[in-house]
């Protein structure tokens, strides 16, 4: 598996000295994720060079640097570290206490004001404490991150960075729990004994096919809104993007067979999704009975691999399997998404060089895109639950906001999750207004 790591390189300041060593690099097949200067002290240059680098890699990188003439290897920078050291959340204070009567307002005596008005109209609590703006980022690790089951703790700076993006894009304060279980009932218990902390819950990184059922029991014990986001908010995304990308070819996305290899969490989420907006035609595959299984109970179809990517019109791969699409295996004018992280199955480039006539994969369809926005509504509309409707609102705000030619928006755009934000909650004040039974309180279907 490949993951990111960041080279340290001093080179002579002079025509060709950079470009020798990202000759190297790419000698050794490595993919370059970016370059920054970090300091020129007189004739020489300090480089940090990020790449994607697996094991095999290393080997001999280092004396091929160093056989340079013009490159002399640092070492192995520990700017990833440096921001994680410590970690990347914490707790403040909103109110800066600097007099006895400010004291005396949040803390005793004035507090015991709120908390009977809290008594008297439990709503109030929204209003009048962190509640309102509160997010569980809860996992198990038992799926992290394209690292598999690595555990709860070595988990935690995933969630750490779920948080941080909580608090830059929309404000909200997302709390880590982390959960060493591996009963569902233990699980879903620990959650609900929880849940009164927060006013929503955010389920991460668990594995299939526990997601499933820890979701649908959530949903059915707790009256808040409850999202497993790499199910639904990753469905979202690709929604989103399959949109734009049906547009930019001159095509409707009800007309085409879409399939979906590798039926886990997001596969199946995304499955359930474009089921839901209209797709007619949904193809699935997975080595796993259960999980065909489930397709089938969303009346998707069960199909191969190659079967796949011999009649979809769209191809989305959820896998985690680098490499198995072979370009040959493309055919002219797909749409192929290969989500995996960090290597996906087709490269992008890849693809498009094999016929495809829009390929993108899991760096640039991301649901970073979507959960902002999507947690942000639900506690500002004060929601019960995430319904369809819901996610169809936040898709189509995506994919509107996109520039044009591009699938998605840029997620650093601060505007992008108000936009969605704003959607979603428009959503949920029309499901409000709806007479029932006419499907606008529907919640979304347990997998």
């Amino acid at each position: 598996m490949k993951i990111p790591e960041i080279l340290q390189i001093e080179t002579p300041h002079a025509p060709g000295s950079l470009a020798s060593v990202l000759n190297v690099l790419a000698e050794r097949g490595l993919v370059l994720e970016h370059v920054s200067s970090v300091r020129r002290d007189q004739d020489r240059t300090l480089w940090e060079i990020t790449v994607e680098i697996d094991t095999e890699a290393h080997v001999g990188l280092v004396e091929r640097l160093n056989a340079l003439p013009s490159a002399r290897f640092i070492g192995w920078s520990d700017r990833v570290f440096d921001r994680h050291r410590h970690g990347k959340i914490e707790m403040r204070s909103r109110v800066a206490i600097s007099t006895q009567q400010i004291l005396r307002d949040i803390y005793t005596p004035g507090v015991a004001r709120v908390c009977l008005a809290i008594r008297a109209d439990p709503e109030k609590v929204f209003d009048f404490t962190y509640l309102g703006r509160a997010v569980a980022i809860v996992t198990d690790g038992s799926a992290i991150l394209g690292l598999g089951n690595i555990g709860p703790r070595a988990g935690l700076p995933v969630m750490e960075g779920k948080s941080a993006l909580f608090a830059s894009l929309v404000g909200i304060s997302g709390i880590p729990i982390l959960i060493e279980s591996g009963e569902v009932d233990h699980f879903v218990d620990v959650v609900c004994s929880i849940a009164p902390s927060f006013g929503a819950i955010q389920l991460e990184d668990i594995s299939a096919p526990r997601c499933f059922e820890i979701e649908q029991k959530l949903r059915a014990r707790l009256s808040m809104p409850v999202l497993h986001d790499d199910q639904h908010a990753t469905a979202v995304v690709v929604l989103a993007a399959l949109l734009n990308a049906t547009r930019q070819i001159g095509v409707r996305l009800d007309t085409l067979t879409v399939g979906v290899i590798g039926l886990g969490a997001a596969g199946l989420g995304i499955a359930r999704l474009l089921l839901a907006h209209g797709v007619k035609q949904l193809l699935g595959a997975d080595l796993r009975a259960e999980a065909i299984g489930r397709l089938t109970q969303l009346h998707g179809q069960r199909d191969s691999l190659e079967g796949i990517l011999a009649r979809a019109d769209a191809v989305i791969c959820t896998t985690g399997a680098k490499d198995l699409i072979a370009p040959g295996q493309v055919r002219r004018g797909q749409i192929i998404f290969a989500l995996s992280n960090p290597d996906p199955e087709i490269d992008p480039v890849v693809a498009l060089a094999a016929g495809a006539a829009i390929a993108a994969d899991g760096k640039s369809i991301n649901n970073v895109l979507c959960f902002p926005g999507l947690f942000d509504a639900a506690l500002r509309a004060r929601a019960r639950a995430f319904t369809d409707a819901m996610l169809v609102a936040a898709a189509n705000a995506l994919a509107a906001a996109a520039p044009a030619g591009q699938l998605l928006p840029d997620p650093l755009e601060p505007s992008i999750h108000e936009r969605v934000s704003q959607a979603v909650q428009a959503a949920v004040a029309r499901a409000n207004q709806a007479p029932p039974g006419d499907g606008g309180h529907s919640e979304l279907a347990g997998q």
